[in-house]
Order: structure tokens, then C-alpha cells, then sequence
């Protein structure tokens, strides 16, 4: 199972899906063809036509059909946001459990971007170099005091589910997460 590195040190990973083109196809053909669309068992070049008109047209539903399920490994606050779209079937890791992952996403010195004027949702521009470098090395010693009371408080026997709570939104998790091809489109979009 290959894993696609993204960040300083997330990954997409492939799992295992259910169904394919010719499923997506089927269930289109569906619509007109009654339950005799699903005897067709080779995928033709029709049946690739039809996909890609599926597509351009925006004809989503078929793709339903289709169940793609990956691991990910994120930053919490990243990770907030990919869940409020609220179309997956999701397993995360729990520091409830096990000790939390012991990595956090790093911000370079040229990587911390300003405040869009004109998008509450966005950025545009790079801060001052000399700026950004003090708030990444301020970064670094927040996330080593965060984890070092962390781990000081497990040592002394606190519970994880409460040892936990001063970690930094910027600590990875890890999920596995399982979603119709339909969603995944509609949530890469």
C-alpha cells in the first residue's frame, strides 16, 4: 500500500475500493435499461464514452455506485474541516487509546502566509521572512513544552483522554475514512 506524502509529515494512502467503471456505467444505464443494465460484463468503449459524458455533464448519481476507502494522516485543525463536510464514514485514531501521535505540523520560516483583505476564508501573500522565522522557532519550543507536558503527564499516570488536552491543534491524526466516489469528487471540488 503506497502512501503519498503530503506536508511535513502527513500521507494519503490507498486502501481498497468496491466497484469500478463498468458499475458506474451499469447504474446509469440504469435509468433506461432497468435491471438489464447490469448484465453487461465488459466495459466497451461505449461505456467509456457514456462515463466521460457522466462526468462533463455532472450526472453524479452513478457514481455512487462506487465505494473508495483510504488512510490519511493530517493536522487536527486540517482535519476539523475535512470532517465538517460530513460525507464520510470515518475510524480515527484515538489518543484515548494509544499515546498521541508524536508529530505536529511545522510552519517554514517562508510558509506563513497573511490575511486575505478581501476572503475571510483566505490568504494572500507570504509574511516578512525575519517575522515568520521568529514565529516558527516560536512554534518549535510551543510544540516541545506542549508534548514534554504531554508525556510528563502520562508518566504520572493522568488519564490519556485527559493528558491529551493541551496538545496542539497542529498534532497529526491518523483515520482511515471511507466515502462513495460521488462524495470524494464532490469534496475534492
Amino acid at each position: 500500500m503506497n502512501k503519498l506524502f503530503v506536508l511535513d509529515d502527513g500521507f494519503v494512502q490507498y486502501i481498497d475500493h468496491m466497484g469500478d467503471d463498468l458499475d458506474i456505467v451499469n447504474a446509469a444505464r440504469q435509468s433506461y435499461m432497468g435491471l438489464d443494465a447490469q448484465e453487461r460484463p465488459d466495459f466497451t468503449e461505449g461505456d467509456e464514452k457514456l462515463l466521460r459524458m457522466l462526468m462533463r455533464h455532472k450526472h453524479w448519481t452513478p457514481f455512487e455506485m462506487c465505494i473508495l476507502k483510504i488512510g490519511i494522516r493530517i493536522p487536527m485543525d486540517a482535519w476539523r474541516q475535512f470532517v465538517r463536510h460530513r460525507l464520510f464514514s470515518i475510524n480515527e485514531y484515538s489518543t484515548r487509546y494509544k499515546p498521541a501521535i508524536d508529530s505536529a505540523q511545522k510552519t517554514a520560516a517562508n510558509e506563513w502566509r497573511l490575511q486575505s483583505d478581501n476572503n475571510k476564508q483566505g490568504s494572500d501573500g507570504i509574511l516578512n521572512h525575519d517575522v515568520g522565522d521568529l514565529f516558527s522557532h516560536q512554534e518549535s519550543t510551543l510544540h516541545q513544552i506542549s508534548r514534554d507536558i504531554y508525556e510528563r503527564r502520562l508518566a504520572a499516570g493522568v488519564a490519556r483522554e485527559q493528558a491529551r488536552k493541551d496538545l496542539p491543534m497542529s498534532t497529526y491524526t491518523e483515520a482511515v475514512v471511507e466515502c462513495d466516489l460521488r462524495g470524494w469528487l464532490h469534496f475534492l471540488s
